[in-house]
């Protein structure tokens, strides 16, 4: 009995935090920790991009809208990354699938990597994919997009991300 007494508060306390971590980031929330080891070598920390607007993409390679909002994503990055914005392209494939996810990325310069590398991703499970979480330079989660089918647009980009990396500069 007294073994019982002592589990069910631990058991209570596991569910509670698995429970915690499927919940997906909230909106006006402070963004959750997300450090993961870049395909280029490189460690991606979100807390040290205070400062500056990200974007955290969640992709697969089986998911053709994620696939075509690849080149918006591109194209939004090389224009703003010079002026305050980071991306963050996390792929929910499998280790086993490296090769695809390497070769999905081909020309593409933005930073990528495995969500599963993840030594902390407080994001969990994306909800869908295409999804793409747009924190503030304040750290807060300030938009989820959901690409829908045909992933991301430029003009979703533009009306969410614009106005925080002008607000961004003012500071």
């Amino acid at each position: 009995m007294r073994l019982a007494a002592r589990l069910v508060p631990a058991v209570a306390l596991s569910l509670a935090l698995q429970a915690a971590a499927a919940v997906p980031p909230r909106i006006g929330q402070p963004a959750p920790p997300l450090i993961v080891r870049e395909f280029s070598g490189r460690e991606f920390n979100l807390a040290r991009e205070r400062g500056r607007v990200v974007l955290v993409s969640f992709w697969a390679t089986w998911c053709s809208p994620c696939r075509a909002e690849m080149p918006v994503l591109q194209s939004f990055y090389r224009r703003y990354h010079g002026r305050g914005l980071e991306l963050i392209a996390l792929s929910i494939d499998r280790s086993a699938s490296l090769a695809r996810v390497r070769a999905a990325l081909g020309g593409f310069t933005y930073p990528a990597a495995l969500a599963r590398a993840a030594r902390a991703d407080g994001f969990g499970e994306p909800l869908a994919v295409p999804m793409t979480y747009v924190i503030g330079a304040r750290g807060r989660v300030r938009a989820r997009l959901l690409g829908g089918l045909t992933g991301v647009t430029r003009r979703q980009l533009d009306q969410t991300v614009l106005p925080l990396l002008a607000a961004a500069r003012r500071r």
